[in-house]
Protein backbone atom coordinates (compact mmCIF):
# COMPACT_ATOMS: atom_id res chain seq x y z
CA UNK A 1 0.00 0.00 0.00
CA UNK A 2 0.70 3.83 -0.73
CA UNK A 3 1.39 6.41 2.31
CA UNK A 4 2.31 9.84 2.35
CA UNK A 5 5.78 10.49 5.20
CA UNK A 6 6.51 14.04 5.75
CA UNK A 7 9.46 15.18 8.18
CA UNK A 8 9.77 18.36 9.12
CA UNK A 9 13.41 20.36 10.74
CA UNK A 10 16.24 18.29 11.27
CA UNK A 11 13.86 15.17 10.38
CA UNK A 12 14.06 15.86 7.03
CA UNK A 13 17.50 14.86 5.76
CA UNK A 14 15.87 10.95 6.41
CA UNK A 15 13.46 11.29 3.62
CA UNK A 16 14.26 9.09 0.46
CA UNK A 17 15.84 10.45 -2.62
CA UNK A 18 13.34 12.32 -4.65
CA UNK A 19 11.45 13.53 -1.87
CA UNK A 20 9.38 17.06 -1.90
CA UNK A 21 8.15 19.42 -0.16
CA UNK A 22 9.23 17.44 2.75
CA UNK A 23 6.95 14.79 1.70
CA UNK A 24 7.87 11.42 -0.08
CA UNK A 25 5.31 8.92 -1.01
CA UNK A 26 6.67 5.02 0.42
CA UNK A 27 4.97 1.74 -0.34
CA UNK A 28 4.80 -0.01 2.84
CA UNK A 29 3.19 -3.19 3.71
CA UNK A 30 -0.24 -3.59 5.00
CA UNK A 31 1.17 -4.05 8.63
CA UNK A 32 2.86 -0.95 8.44
CA UNK A 33 3.21 1.09 11.89
CA UNK A 34 4.55 4.17 12.47
CA UNK A 35 7.47 2.68 14.36
CA UNK A 36 8.44 0.42 11.12
CA UNK A 37 8.63 3.61 9.40
CA UNK A 38 10.58 5.28 11.71
CA UNK A 39 12.76 2.06 11.70
CA UNK A 40 12.86 1.97 7.79
CA UNK A 41 13.86 5.61 7.66
CA UNK A 42 16.44 5.02 10.49
CA UNK A 43 14.88 7.72 12.56
CA UNK A 44 16.25 8.29 15.92
CA UNK A 45 12.99 7.41 17.41
CA UNK A 46 13.57 9.43 20.56
CA UNK A 47 13.74 12.81 17.77
CA UNK A 48 10.17 11.60 17.16
CA UNK A 49 8.63 13.68 18.87
CA UNK A 50 5.43 14.79 17.47
CA UNK A 51 3.78 11.89 15.36
CA UNK A 52 0.67 12.66 13.53
CA UNK A 53 -1.53 10.36 11.22
CA UNK A 54 -4.33 11.96 9.38
CA UNK A 55 -3.60 15.17 11.79
CA UNK A 56 -4.73 13.02 14.23
CA UNK A 57 -1.82 13.15 17.44
CA UNK A 58 -0.50 9.43 18.03
CA UNK A 59 0.81 8.91 21.80
CA UNK A 60 3.80 7.30 21.69
CA UNK A 61 2.71 4.16 23.51
CA UNK A 62 0.57 3.66 20.59
CA UNK A 63 3.38 4.12 17.67
CA UNK A 64 4.28 -0.32 17.45
CA UNK A 65 -0.30 -0.72 17.29
CA UNK A 66 -1.65 1.85 15.22
CA UNK A 67 -1.76 0.52 11.95
CA UNK A 68 -1.33 2.41 9.24
CA UNK A 69 -3.90 2.38 6.03
CA UNK A 70 -3.79 3.01 2.33
CA UNK A 71 -3.83 7.11 1.46
CA UNK A 72 -2.52 7.81 5.03
CA UNK A 73 -0.18 10.95 6.00
CA UNK A 74 2.23 9.99 8.72
CA UNK A 75 3.73 13.52 9.64
CA UNK A 76 6.54 14.04 12.28
CA UNK A 77 9.04 16.64 13.73
CA UNK A 78 11.59 16.72 16.48
CA UNK A 79 11.12 18.38 19.84
CA UNK A 80 11.44 22.41 18.94
CA UNK A 81 12.45 24.66 20.95
CA UNK A 82 11.27 28.65 20.65
CA UNK A 83 8.37 30.58 21.35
Amino acid sequence: MQITVKLFATLAGHLPAGARHNAAELDVDDDATPATIIERLNLPREKCHLVLVNGVYVVPSQLDRHRLKPGDALAMWPPVAGG
